[in-house]
């Protein structure tokens, strides 16, 4: 017999019922009942007790007290179901009690046929000690084995040894309904085809979400307060990181947030007017944006010094985008003024074409600046974090857009390249007007000429249309749903754990606890007015009660 019991409670009361029940058929008093039990024969070397064996006898009608004890309970016995199997000698039924005093019978010809299982080898084994180890209790008498164990999948489970074929109900979950079928032996190819596709989908879908939920966890990570313990400066460490990694733990720390995101837009609208020829110089031959430049400069590398101090983990602050994204922020205006150090006379460098070209480029990493905004922007996070997870969907976009710039390119100018006066002078000048149709954009500095060229053009802007339209959903999706975890997670993580920065309440609490000071100050101090001439007249007044005196 089976049984799922997850209260001792139930079980006890399950097992008095039992005896109540032999009692009254047998006639023997419950005291005597209590003495048969498996593990107290089992461990005892003694003889039986009569009463003991008059139980037994009772119980079962069988004579011969030299068996085995487990075969005293058996009231059938049943041959093997096949000439390779070795079924238990019992009753011809297991009985499975779920959760909740669930019964179900279950026969050992059904459990024999699958030896491999839980179930199937406690239909085959003889040795009850090792029944005893496959289960949670056992009842030998009766052939009662009791597990503790979801009574939901093990319907499913009983159904399959019913059936042969193991189904798959949507509303269980994948990891535990694995997890149940691991322990009771049975395997998934059992089920059917339909119901394994259908659970393989919600399986992938929810190993999907784990693995966003997991990589979110890292992104956004929260550090224990132990991790700066035991650590030089742990509590001054610990006081920076909170300011610069979590603007709602106190009020410094969220102006600590707006702060930065002040400097990196006047640092971008500075570098912008830089460019307008009227605003490039001053009467003195200075740059009108250079002060605030070299401020702004200033203030970004404070802030990374300050978190490279702070950080309790330099592998996780190293492999930190966000952090990088600070680095290439600062580093060329850094590496512009190593380069204009050089004087002209030493090394004759700032003459050169490539010292130019590198001081472009230095000038034009500057513009990275404005992505050090998603530290502070749940979108700008949402949508690098859908970038990394559709990478594949993405290469794929990208596969289809040069196979069909090439495609249409060589067709074109193959039908072109004969006309007179003609942009299509080869297929590299064609792959501009390829890319430029089919990206649907069309700027008309080229255009075919001839009819077959036409032809060739709108197959590649209809091309271009139906590859454009199918990423986007699934781009969109993807960043919705980031979009909404990153949203949940920040609520869950920011506002809760690290509490919310309310001013206005703050003030409103700050000013009632004044106003509550000044009142009781107030009632203290008339109090004081009140008793203080009482207490004397009391003590003034005492001599005159006794005038003889």
């Amino acid at each position: 017999m089976l049984m799922f019991s997850t209260s001792q409670r139930g079980k006890k009361r399950w097992k008095n019922a039992q005896k109540q029940r032999l009692v009254s058929i047998c006639g023997v008093p419950p005291a005597i009942l209590l003495q048969v039990n498996y593990k107290l024969c089992r461990s005892s070397s003694k003889s039986p007790n009569p009463l003991q064996i008059y139980a037994v006898d009772l119980l079962c009608p069988v004579k011969d007290l030299s068996r085995d004890i487990y075969d005293l309970y058996a009231e059938y016995e049943t041959p093997p179901a096949s000439a390779d199997l070795n079924v238990s000698h019992s009753n011809r039924n297991m009985s499975v009690f779920s959760t909740f005093l669930q019964l179900y019978l279950l026969p050992y010809r059904l459990a024999a046929r699958y030896p491999k299982t839980r179930i199937g080898r406690l239909a085959t084994y003889t040795d009850h000690s090792r029944k005893l180890d496959l289960c949670d209790d056992y009842i030998v008498h009766s052939n009662e084995f009791f597990f503790d164990r979801d009574p939901r999948i093990f319907h499913n489970i009983f159904n399959f040894y019913r059936t042969g074929v193991l189904c798959i109900k949507d509303e269980l979950c994948p990891h535990h309904f694995l997890e149940e079928i691991h322990y009771w032996g049975v395997r998934i190819k059992y089920s059917q085809r339909c119901c394994r596709i259908s659970f393989e989908e919600r399986q992938d879908e929810l190993n999907e979400q784990l693995k966003i939920q997991k990589e979110l966890m890292a992104e956004l990570e929260v550090e224990n307060k132990a991790e700066f313990d035991h650590k030089t400066f742990g509590r001054i460490r610990r006081r920076i990181w909170n300011l610069m990694e979590k603007p709602f733990s106190s009020i410094p720390a969220k102006l600590m947030g707006v702060a930065s995101s002040f400097f990196v837009l006047v640092s971008l609208v500075a570098m912008t007017l830089n460019t307008v020829e009227e605003m490039q110089y001053k009467p003195s031959g200075h740059f009108y944006g250079e002060s605030v430049e070299t401020f702004s400069i200033c203030f970004f590398t404070l802030e990374y010094l300050l978190r490279l101090v702070s950080t309790p983990d330099l592998r996780c602050f190293g492999r930190s985008v966000l952090n990088t994204v600070d680095l290439v922020a600062i580093l060329p205006h850094y590496l512009q003024m190593l380069l204009e150090c050089f004087e002209d006379e030493d090394f004759h460098l700032r003459v050169s074409v490539q010292v130019g070209q590198v001081l472009r480029i230095m000038r034009l990493m500057r513009i990275f600046r404005i992505l050090k905004l998603a530290r502070h922007s749940t979108g700008l996070r949402a949508f690098g974090f859908t970038l990394r997870q559709c990478y594949q969907q993405v290469g794929c976009l990208l596969l289809f857009i040069a196979m069909g710039i090439f495609m249409f390119s060589a067709m074109v100018y193959s039908a072109e390249h004969d006309s007179y006066n003609t942009n299509f002078t080869s297929m590299p000048h064609a792959w501009w007007w390829a890319a430029v149709s089919i990206s649907t954009v069309g700027y008309g500095d080229m255009y075919p000429e001839t009819n077959l060229g036409r032809a060739f053009a709108f197959g590649c802007i209809s091309f271009g249309i139906i590859l454009n339209g199918m990423p986007i959903s699934i781009l969109y999706n993807k960043f919705s749903d980031y979009y909404g975890k990153l949203k949940s997670h920040d609520y869950a993580t920011v506002t809760k754990a690290r509490g919310k920065v309310r001013f206005i309440k703050r003030a409103a609490k700050r000013f009632a606890g004044c106003c509550d000071g000044q009142h009781k100050a107030r009632c203290s101090g008339s109090e004081s007015l009140t008793t203080g001439p009482v207490r004397t007249r009391r003590v003034t007044m005492g001599p005159t009660l006794h005038p003889g005196e």
